[in-house]
């Protein structure tokens, strides 16, 4: 009986431990079953990179960064950021110092490269191939606005070297094959089918190189500036007032590149017309100072011309010889 009582007893604690073991494999599925669901994971844990943004003005400041989102986490960068980057961005751990922008510089007026670039297509130093034509000019006048001519050695410009009367007043040596040459200043524009490079020249400047029969003479010509030139003069137009004017030089020894006025803001420059004024649309600067600028650079300011439509004033300057 005692035996039987022992026996029963073995079974009753093996039952136990069994449940026990079985108590606690559940409990270690039910952890880890926890654990997995818990949000986060290993890819989640590990630092995020950083990437340069761009600031508003397009430009990056060293040292400032913006944190990328996770893997999982997907966003469209914005175009600034697309276009600025270039390359595989870098963490940033300490914050830089802002680069400033380079400083403009300007081109000083004398510069070969600004010279051109007021000089337009006729420059100094250059030959030009084209041919000579001829045409009754008149009493001189023509689109340059000029008013007639006290000598008849003036010559039409074909419209492209024209260039919205930026060829207006100068003087062109014009040779010919046979050694003959004229020089003339350019008071008129020859419209199509005068053709880059021609010369419409005045019938008693063609004289000069050829018989008027020829019709027609190859050339070659550049410019130049005169010795002997004088002084400019300055003319406002008709209609002219403080409300509106246009401002026109003449008797320049170099051509004319710009032609500023003074305002309360200081110099404004003015917009040329295929007539050969420069025009202030609304009176800014009408009446005030001037300053003229020919194709080298050269500046000249003129003060005391006032607003007298259609009347030459004389001034004291002249561009220098070139």
């Amino acid at each position: 009986m005692s035996t039987a009582r022992q026996v029963a007893r073995e079974r009753r604690r093996k039952r136990r431990m069994m449940w026990g073991t079985v108590s606690l494999v559940a409990a270690s599925v039910v952890a880890c079953l926890v654990m997995a669901l818990l949000p986060g994971d290993k890819d989640d844990t590990t630092p995020a990179a950083s990437t340069t943004v761009a600031a508003a003005g397009g430009e990056a400041d060293a040292g400032q960064t913006l944190s990328t989102p996770s893997a999982k986490a997907k966003a469209s960068p914005s175009p600034s950021a697309s276009r600025s980057a270039t390359a595989s961005p870098k963490p940033s751990r300490t914050p830089g110092k802002k680069k400033p922008a380079p400083a403009k510089t300007t081109p000083s007026a004398h510069s070969g490269s600004a010279t051109a670039s007021l000089a337009g297509r006729i420059k100094s130093g250059t030959d030009y191939q084209g041919v000579a034509t001829a045409y009754d000019a008149g009493v001189g006048d023509g689109a340059c606005g000029f008013g007639p001519s006290p000598d008849m050695m003036i010559a039409a410009m074909n419209t492209t070297d024209y260039q919205t009367a930026r060829a207006c007043g100068a003087y062109v040596h014009v040779r010919a094959a046979n050694g003959r040459s004229v020089t003339v200043r350019i008071t008129n524009e020859c419209p199509l089918p005068c053709a880059p490079g021609q010369i419409d020249l005045s019938q008693q400047a063609f004289s000069q190189l050829g018989d008027l029969h020829l019709g027609r003479i190859a050339i070659t010509w550049n410019l130049v500036s005169p010795a002997d030139a004088g002084t400019l003069s300055v003319r406002y137009k008709t209609g002219s007032s403080q409300y509106w004017c246009g401002i026109q030089v003449l008797n320049h020894r170099n051509p004319v590149a710009a032609l500023e006025v003074s305002t309360s803001g200081g110099w404004r420059q003015l917009g040329r017309t295929s007539y050969n004024y420069f025009l202030s649309a609304d009176g800014t600067g009408c009446g005030n100072a001037i300053r003229i600028t020919d194709i080298y650079g050269q500046r000249l300011t003129v003060n005391g011309i006032a607003i007298r439509p259609n009347v030459v004033q004389s001034t004291s300057v002249q561009f220098a010889q070139h």
